[in-house]
Parts: structure tokens; C-alpha cells; sequence
């Protein structure tokens, strides 16, 4: 049996997996951000009730909004404060006196769709996720990459390509970003970058959604902003796909439920990859929400 832990900023998600992959349990509790021994406690109670229920001892894993230093085991996260500085793969081993994995929520959501029936024999699957923010996932041969440091996946804080930047003109945007650099892919391809991006050119504060609208409906400028846009995303993921050379690639996000994506990339990629580079399978991602919570479980598929 796999469990599996999406630990959010307000609620922890968990779901139990069986031999089959197949969900078997579902249950959802709020996170407790100021107290750590009770997130822990919580966790552990979680654990300690399905392993009753379906009598075994199962696999666990958890997905998180950060990452643990490579060094010392010390998760990294802004999402959940009791858990900043903590050791919490340590301690909650401890607890429950078994192994735990533990991997970014990026890293989890692209396991997910790896091993999903469909994709499940890709040698590799990238996911990336065009949401409040940009970033995605590695996975080889059915499983996680994390790296050396743990930051293997963090496209979204690699930088516009030279090509980029002039593709946006002389009046182009330097957007700051989050970690306390500019110019990072976060702040363009995400949908906070599609709405930034628009507001820059045509000085409106428009929601994405409303953006997407008004380019169905022949809106100048918002057929302009989408030609921009297209364009731009063909580039720089034209450099991520010349760096890892995914064989499929799975868009999460709620950017990636703009069907037009699907349908330019395709078009666009091929004159910025390498002459022999070919463009991968490049899908919407199949499990939405859930996908943390599963990628989470799958964590011990290869262990």
C-alpha cells in the first residue's frame, strides 16, 4: 500500500494506493502552520489510522511546497511556517519507525502523470506547470530527479533566453521574481506572467481568464498579447526541451486549459530547437488537483 501526502499552506491531502495504483482511501485535514509537533502528530495519526484500516504497513510519502537541504535534511518552504527549518522526513521516520520520502510538490505532480497507464513507459516525462507561478518536474524511467542540491525541476527560475528578450521588443519588461532575481521564467509564463505581460503593453489589469475571452472574440489587442505570448513560450521551452529532451510533456496549471497552446506549440517549436531536435508529446495534465497527493505515494514505486 502507498500513502501519499499533499502538504499544502491550508490543508493536507491524503490518499492511500494499492498494488494496482488504484485510490483506495481519501481524507483531507487542515494544516497546522504554527505548531509543529501537532503537523507532525497529525500526520503520524494519519499514518497510524489507514495502517489499521487496511492492515499493513504502508509506504509513505509526502509532497511539499519547498524542498530539504541536501546537506542537512531542513525543509525549505514559505507555504507551510511550522514546518520551516524543521526536519520533518527525520522526525516523522521517528514517529512511525519507517522509511519516508519526501519531494517537492512540482517533482510530485509530474510523477503523477509519469505513472499514469497512459505514460507509464515513457523513458521520460517532463511536467510543467503554467499556474500563480512557472516551474515543473523531471522524471526518468519512473522516477523523481531531484538533483544535487534538491533543485533539479525549478525551471522557473532559470532566466528568459537572449532570444526571448528580443522577441518582446525594445520595451520589454524586467519582471522581479519571488526568489529576489529578474528576469526569471516565473514571472513571464506563468498566468500571473500572462496578466503582467498584458498589463505592461496595454497599461489594463485584465485576469487571464477575461484575456483568453477577449481573444475569442477578436479582441485586437488581446489576439496581439496571444501572438506575444505564444511565441514566447515557444521559445523558452524550446531551450528547456534542448536541455533535457523530453519525450513527452504534460502541462498542469491553470494556464494549460488554454486549448490554443496545444495547437501553436507544435507549430512554433521546431524552428527554435536544434536541426535534429524533435518536438515531444506535449499534453494537458490528466490528474488536476490530484496529482500531488498521487505523485506523493508513488514516491516508493522504485525504491
Amino acid at each position: 500500500m502507498y500513502y501519499g501526502f499533499d502538504v499544502g499552506g491550508t490543508k493536507i491531502e491524503f490518499g492511500a494506493f494499492n498494488e494496482k495504483l488504484e485510490r483506495v482511501a481519501t481524507e483531507r485535514i487542515p494544516t497546522q502552520t504554527e505548531d509543529y509537533a501537532l503537523l507532525v502528530d497529525d500526520i503520524a495519526g494519519l499514518i497510524a489510522k489507514y495502517d489499521a484500516e487496511f492492515g499493513v504497513e504502508g509506504k509513505v510519502g509526502l509532497g511539499i511546497p519547498g524542498m530539504e537541504d541536501a546537506e542537512t535534511g531542513a525543509l525549505l518552504t514559505s507555504n507551510v511556517p511550522a514546518a520551516k527549518g524543521q526536519f520533518l522526513r527525520k522526525d516523522l521516520e521517528a514517529k512511525i519507525g519507517r522509511s519516508v520520502k519526501i519531494d517537492n510538490d512540482a517533482n510530485c505532480f509530474a510523477l503523477s502523470e509519469a505513472w499514469d497507464e497512459e505514460l507509464k513507459d515513457s523513458p521520460s516525462v517532463m511536467g510543467l506547470i503554467l499556474g500563480t507561478g512557472f516551474g515543473g518536474g523531471l522524471i526518468f524511467d519512473g522516477k523523481a530527479f531531484s538533483g544535487y542540491s534538491h533543485v533539479a525541476g525549478e525551471l522557473g527560475h532559470s532566466r528568459l533566453p537572449i532570444d526571448a528578450w528580443f522577441h518582446l521588443g525594445e520595451n520589454a519588461p524586467l519582471l522581479g521574481c519571488g526568489c529576489g532575481n529578474k528576469g526569471c521564467l516565473d514571472s513571464y509564463l506563468s498566468g500571473r506572467g500572462f496578466e503582467l505581460l498584458y498589463a505592461h503593453y496595454y497599461g489594463e489589469q485584465k485576469k487571464a481568464i477575461d484575456i483568453i475571452k477577449a481573444h475569442a472574440e477578436g479582441d485586437v489587442n488581446a489576439v496581439e498579447h496571444v501572438e506575444r505570448f505564444m511565441e514566447l513560450l515557444a521559445i523558452c521551452f524550446a531551450n528547456l526541451f534542448t536541455c533535457f529532451d523530453p519525450h513527452v510533456v504534460a502541462l498542469g496549471g491553470g494556464l494549460s486549459n488554454f486549448e490554443l497552446i496545444y495547437e501553436e506549440l507544435p507549430k512554433r517549436l521546431p524552428k527554435h530547437l536544434l536541426s535534429v531536435g524533435r518536438v515531444p508529446r506535449i499534453i494537458k495534465a490528466k490528474h488536476g488537483d490530484s496529482g500531488g497527493v498521487r505523485g506523493a505515494a508513488f514516491l516508493n514505486i522504485k525504491d
